[in-house]
C-alpha cells in the first residue's frame, strides 16, 4: 500500500507542471514540501552512514522535482490572479519584506546566492571526490574482506554482506555526483523563475490596469518574494541535508553523539578557548557578552576535565571487566586469571611464520598478493578435493632467518623455506642448458635444483627457456603440497559436520539414514581421511555415504569399508590418476600378491599383515627398481593390484615410498585403457 502511494505521488508531482492548482491546494503542497525537507535534513543527522539513507539521490531527484512543479503553479497563479499564489506566499512576502521591497530582494538573492555557491557547491565537489575515491579504493577493500574471510575473522555469509556494502556504497557516491546537479540546477531556475514572476508580474499589472506603478510594484514584489523564498527554504535545508549526507563518515553512533563526544572529549581546548575570549576586550568588543561566552567554555572544560578524572580510579577498580589487554603492564599480573592461560593452549590448524624479509610480501600496504593467493588456492582445493581447509593463519618471528618461512600443522613446523624476494626462482630446461648465473638453491615444494637469479637476467632466463617462478608462487606451491600431503590431519569432526550439514540442503534422507544408523561420525571420518592420505577426492559426498550405508551394518573394518567406498568412487580415482583415459602402470606379480595375502592375520577389530623380513625386504627392493625404471616415462608411479591385496600393499611400501599410487582393478573405470610398464616380480 505504501510502495503505491508513493508512486502515485511521485506520478502527481509530474502533473503538477501541467495542472493549475488551486491556491488551497497550492498552500498545502508548499506546507508538505517544507514539512518533507524538514524530515530529510533530520534523518542525515540521526543515520550512522551514509548507506542508511541509500535513498536520498533518488529522493533528491523527487524533491527538486516537486519544487519546479510548484515553482510553475506559483508563477501560473502570480500572474493570472493578480499576484495572489496563496496565504502561504503572501504571509511569507510580507513577513520578509516588512515595507521595503530593496531589502527583501537582497535577502532573497543572498539566500540563493549561499545555497548556489557555497553549500550546492562544496556539496557536488565532496560527492564527486567521494565517488572517485570509493570506485578507486573498491579493489583494496574487496582484498581486505577476502583476507579477512581467510584468516578467520568473519564468516562467508558476513563477508558477502560487506562485498554488498561495498558495490551499492560506489552506487550511492556515484548517483550522489549525478544528483548533486539537480540542486545546483534548481537555484538557477529559481533566479529565473524569480525575474519571470517579478518583470512579467509588472508588465501583465500595467496591461490589466491594476493600479499605479508603486501599487503594482508592491504587489508583484511581495509574491515574488514569497515565493522564491518558499522554493528556496526547502531547497536549502535539502542542500544541507545533501553536505551532511556526502561528508558523513561511517561511525557507530549518530551525528549529535560524535558531536558531543568529539567536541568535548578535549576539555583544554575548550578552557584555552575561553580565556582567549577575555581579551578580545581589551580591542573593544562588547564585557558583557565576551564575559558570558567565556564562563561558559572554562566552566564547561573544568567540569568535563574533573569528570575525565573521577572516571579513571573507578576504571581501575574494575580493571579485570574493562581495562584491555593492551593497559596491562605486567604480564604476571595477566596470567593471574586462568581464562587468559587457556588461551596458550589453543593450536593453529595452519600456521605461516615469516621473517623480516618477507613481511612485503604478505602486507597489503606495500602490495603483497599473498592474501589473495591463499584464498584462490582454498577455492581450488576445495573444487578438487571436497573439503575445506581451515584458514590459514600469518605471523611474523623474529625465531627464523628474515628470508625464511615456516609452515606449520598444528602448532608444529612441517617445512621449511629460503626466499630471495627481489629475486626470481629459476628451473633450468636441463642440466646442460644451465648456463644463467645465480644463487643454487632447491625448489622447497618439490626438491628440484633451482637457482634465483635478479630481474636483470630474467630477460635472458626466459629466452633461454628457463621456468621463472615469482616468489609468492614459490611459497604457495610450497604450501599446497603441504596442505595435500596433511590433508587428512586437518578433516576434525566440526568439518565433518559441516560437510554433512552441507550435504542435507540438498539430500537430507542419505545423511538421516546413514548417520549414526550405519556408521558414526568418527568411523566417517576414518574413512575420508584414508581417501585424502592417497589424494582421493571426497567431493561425491552421497556415494560415499550410500557405499557406507550399504556394508557399514556388517563390516566395521574402516580399512574395508574404505576399500569399498574407493570402488564405489571408481569414475573419480580414474579422471584423478588417469591421462587422456589412458593409465600407465606398474602391475604386481601374482606370487607377490599370494605372498602378501598368505600373511594377512584376521582380528576381530579388524587385519593386519604379519609378514617376515626377508620378503618384505625383497617386495621394496623390486618395487624400488620398477618405480626408477620407469621414472622419466610418469611423474608419479601408478602400481596395480587385486582389490583385496590393494590396502595390505599399499601400508607395506608407504613408508619406503610414500608418493606411489597404489589402484585395484576394481577402482578403474571401464573406459579406461591400462598400459603396463613393468611387473613388480620376487
Amino acid at each position: 500500500m505504501l510502495t503505491n502511494s508513493v508512486t502515485a505521488f511521485v506520478v502527481l508531482v509530474v502533473f503538477l507542471i501541467i495542472i493549475p492548482l488551486p491556491t488551497a491546494l497550492l498552500d498545502f503542497m508548499f506546507i508538505l514540501q517544507l514539512g518533507v525537507s524538514l524530515v530529510i535534513l533530520l534523518i542525515t543527522m540521526y543515520v550512522k552512514r551514509a548507506l542508511d539513507f541509500s535513498v536520498f539521490p533518488t529522493l533528491l531527484l523527487v524533491t527538486t522535482i516537486l519544487r519546479l512543479a510548484l515553482n510553475i503553479s506559483s508563477t501560473r497563479s502570480i500572474l493570472t490572479n493578480g499576484g495572489y499564489a496563496g496565504e502561504v506566499v503572501q504571509t511569507f512576502g510580507e513577513f520578509v519584506i516588512r515595507g521595503d521591497i530593496v531589502v527583501g530582494l537582497v535577502i532573497f538573492l543572498i539566500v540563493v546566492l549561499v545555497q548556489f555557491l557555497v553549500i550546492t557547491k562544496g556539496s557536488e565537489r565532496v560527492a564527486e571526490v567521494s565517488a572517485r575515491f570509493t570506485l578507486d579504493a573498491m579493489p583494496g577493500k574487496q582484498m581486505a574482506i577476502d583476507a579477512d574471510l581467510s584468516s578467520g575473522l568473519i564468516d562467508e555469509q558476513t563477508a558477502r554482506q560487506r562485498r554488498a556494502d561495498i558495490q551499492r556504497e560506489a552506487s550511492f557516491f556515484g548517483a550522489m555526483d549525478g544528483a548533486s546537479k539537480f540542486v545546483k540546477g534548481d537555484s538557477i531556475m529559481s533566479i529565473v523563475v524569480t525575474l519571470i514572476n517579478l518583470i512579467g508580474g509588472i508588465v501583465i499589472g500595467f496591461i490589466n490596469g491594476e493600479g499605479d506603478f508603486m501599487t503594482i510594484i508592491q504587489t508583484y514584489s511581495v509574491a515574488t518574494c514569497g515565493d522564491g523564498l518558499m522554493s528556496q527554504i526547502p531547497a536549502l535545508l535539502i542542500s544541507v541535508s545533501t553536505g551532511m549526507l556526502v561528508t558523513r563518515s561511517s561511525s557507530e553512533a549518530d551525528m549529535s553523539s560524535d558531536f558531543i563526544k568529539q567536541f568535548t572529549g578535549q576539555p583544554i581546548a575548550l578552557m584555552i578557548g575561553g580565556i582567549a575570549l577575555l581579551f578580545l576586550m581589551f580591542i573593544g568588543f562588547p564585557p558583557v557578552q565576551i564575559i558570558i561566552m567565556s564562563a561558559i567554555l572554562i566552566g564547561g572544560g573544568f567540569l568535563i576535565l574533573r569528570k575525565q578524572k573521577q572516571y579513571i580510579p573507578q576504571a581501575v577498580d574494575d580493571f579485570e571487566d574493562e581495562i584491555p589487554t593492551e593497559q596491562i603492564t605486567s604480564e604476571a599480573e595477566y596470567y593471574r586469571n586462568i581464562d587468559n592461560l587457556y588461551e596458550l593452549l589453543n593450536v593453529e590448524q595452519i600456521k605461516i611464520e615469516f621473517g623480516y624479509s618477507l613481511i612485503p610480501l604478505v602486507d597489503e600496504g606495500s602490495g603483497g598478493n599473498f592474501l589473495d593467493r591463499v584464498v584462490m588456492f582454498r577455492k581450488q582445493y576445495a573444487l578438487e578435493m571436497g573439503i575445506v581447509i581451515p584458514p590459514v593463519q600469518l605471523k611474523d618471528s623474529g625465531l627464523i632467518n628474515p628470508n625464511q618461512y615456516s609452515i606449520c600443522i598444528k602448532g608444529e613446523e612441517v617445512a621449511r623455506g629460503d626466499i630471495l624476494v627481489d629475486h626470481f626462482l629459476a628451473l633450468a630446461p636441463s642440466e646442460e642448458d644451465d648456463t644463467v648465473d645465480g644463487i643454487d638453491t632447491i625448489e622447497p615444494a618439490f626438491g628440484i635444483k633451482a637457482k634465483w637469479i635478479s630481474d636483470d637476467k630474467k630477460v635472458k632466463a626466459e629466452l633461454l627457456g628457463y621456468t621463472l617462478i615469482d616468489p609468492v608462487s614459490v611459497i604457495i606451491t610450497h604450501l599446497s603440497e603441504i596442505i595435500k600431503a596433511h590433508a587428512y590431519e586437518l578433516v576434525n569432526r566440526a568439518e565433518i559436520n559441516n560437510m554433512l550439514e552441507n550435504l542435507r540442503k540438498t539430500n537430507e534422507a542419505i545423511v538421516n539414514d546413514t548417520i549414526p544408523a550405519a556408521i558414526t561420525v568418527g568411523d566417517l571420518q576414518k574413512v575420508l581421511c584414508r581417501l585424502l592420505q592417497e589424494q582421493v577426492p571426497v567431493r561425491d559426498m552421497e556415494t560415499i555415504l550410500e557405499t557406507l550405508g550399504d556394508y557399514g551394518p556388517k563390516i566395521k573394518d574402516t580399512d574395508m569399508l574404505t576399500e569399498y567406498v574407493r570402488q564405489s568412487l571408481k569414475r573419480t580415482i580414474s579422471h584423478k590418476f588417469a591421462d587422456a583415459e589412458q593409465l600407465k602402470v606398474i602391475s604386481l606379480d601374482a606370487k607377490v600378491e599370494n605372498l602378501i595375502m598368505s600373511a594377512v592375520k584376521k582380528m576381530d577389530s579388524g587385519s593386519y599383515l604379519a609378514l617376515d623380513q626377508d620378503s618384505i625386504q625383497k617386495i621394496i627392493v623390486a618395487t624400488t627398481a620398477q618405480i626408477d625404471r620407469i621414472r622419466d616415462i610418469v611423474q608419479i608411479p601408478v602400481i596395480l593390484t587385486s582389490p583385496i591385496v590393494r590396502i595390505y600393499y599399499k601400508k607395506l611400501i608407504d613408508q619406503f615410498c610414500p608418493n606411489v599410487i597404489v589402484l585395484s582393478f576394481n577402482e578403474i573405470d571401464a573406459h579406461i585403457q591400462i598400459q603396463a610398464l613393468g611387473t613388480i616380480e620376487i
